[in-house]
């Protein structure tokens, strides 16, 4: 019984191609309490495995995250497994809107302490006591009134990239780190706003709402689905699009474009930019914007540090990567003195 992926990232990929089919790119999450996470996991594994699905999965006590694709032929059989879980039927599923066969080139389903780091006790608050759930035409309204407090839940270089106007944007590394410094920024308007957050899905908004209410804070709202779901209710139901920019996103396409604007510069040279590269040198991987022209001047390394090593043979490369630990700018993302435009 197979129960871990057995194929390389290169090996999926070809037989993709080989494939020459269609693939859906969803990503979703729910709150439960699963008894025994190990069975579940090993369960997922085995079903989605058959349908040929792919992707990053975390599952724990507290319930299920979720970032996959499947072939777009298999998707109804992929839904009626969800359906066929209790917890999971009738589950929201954020359809990406813009596919790529590619986004996902291997199945992994992970144990996790949590769905979402969070650095929270959940002991302490009641975490099913979240804020309002918003579709995106009230979502419009509500954040257009005076009294709105807009908040983006996400990381830096997510935001950097597309935000909705006016939202505040904290300059956290992660979701753990936002906490506080939002709580610390809207202390004193726990009657008088309505606190209104956002995030890429909607699995972020959901903690912190029951988080924030927590803290006392009464008019507490969310976008139901996050950027995902707003950027297909726009179109579908032929809203204005409040969103300025690109959708940050966790897989291969490392974004989808919601709106034409460019809000972000390129960290090297300063030019308009907002797509994403990771440095070609396999010993930094740093996470960082590139414009094209940058691109081919630089071979997508960040520096010419890194272009050197990356212009060696493999062979050396990887005796120099030897014995090392990958660099912590990875986990750094966007953040490095030879980013000379980072803002």
């Amino acid at each position: 019984m197979q129960l871990y992926n057995k194929l390389s990232a290169e090996e999926r990929a070809a037989l993709i191609d080989k494939a020459g089919e269609d693939r859906l790119t969803i990503s979703f999450y729910q709150y439960h309490h699963i008894e025994n996470t190990q069975i579940f996991r090993d369960h997922l594994f085995l079903n989605w495995d058959a349908l040929d699905v792919l992707g990053r999965i975390y599952v724990a006590k507290e319930g299920i995250n979720a970032q996959l694709s499947v072939p777009a032929k298999k998707f109804n059989e992929f839904k009626a497994h969800l359906d066929s879980i209790d917890f999971l039927k009738d589950v929201r599923l954020n359809i990406a809107i813009e596919q790529d066969n590619k986004s996902f080139l291997k199945l992994k389903v992970k144990i996790r302490s949590k769905i979402v780091a969070d650095g929270l006790n959940d002991d302490t608050f009641d975490v099913t006591n979240i804020g309002i759930h918003l579709k995106a035409k009230d979502f419009n309204e509500i954040i257009e009134r005076e009294d709105t407090l807009l908040i983006d839940m996400r990381n830096h270089y997510e935001s950097e990239i597309g935000h909705f106007k006016n939202a505040m944007t904290p300059d956290v590394d992660t979701f753990r780190d936002s906490l506080p410094i939002i709580t610390d920024s809207i202390k004193g308007h726990e009657e008088d706003r309505n606190i209104v957050m956002y995030c890429t899905g909607g699995i972020r908004c959901e903690k912190a709402s029951a988080y924030f209410k927590h803290k006392g804070f009464k008019n507490v709202y969310q976008l139901e689905g996050g950027i995902i779901n707003y950027a297909r209710q726009i179109h579908d139901e032929n809203l204005e699009n409040k969103f300025l920019g690109k959708n940050f996103v966790f897989d291969e396409r490392k974004s989808e474009r919601v709106s034409e604007v460019i809000v972000s510069n390129c960290h090297q040279c300063g030019a308009p930019a907002d797509e994403h590269v990771n440095c070609a040198n396999q010993a930094c991987h740093l996470l960082f914007i590139q414009c094209d022209a940058c691109k081919a001047k630089m071979d997508m390394c960040c520096s010419v540090e890194c272009q050197e090593i990356n212009a060696l043979p493999e062979e050396t490369q990887k005796e120099l990567r030897k014995g090392k630990t990958v660099s912590n700018k990875i986990f750094k993302k966007g953040r490095s003195e030879v980013l000379k435009f980072k803002k």
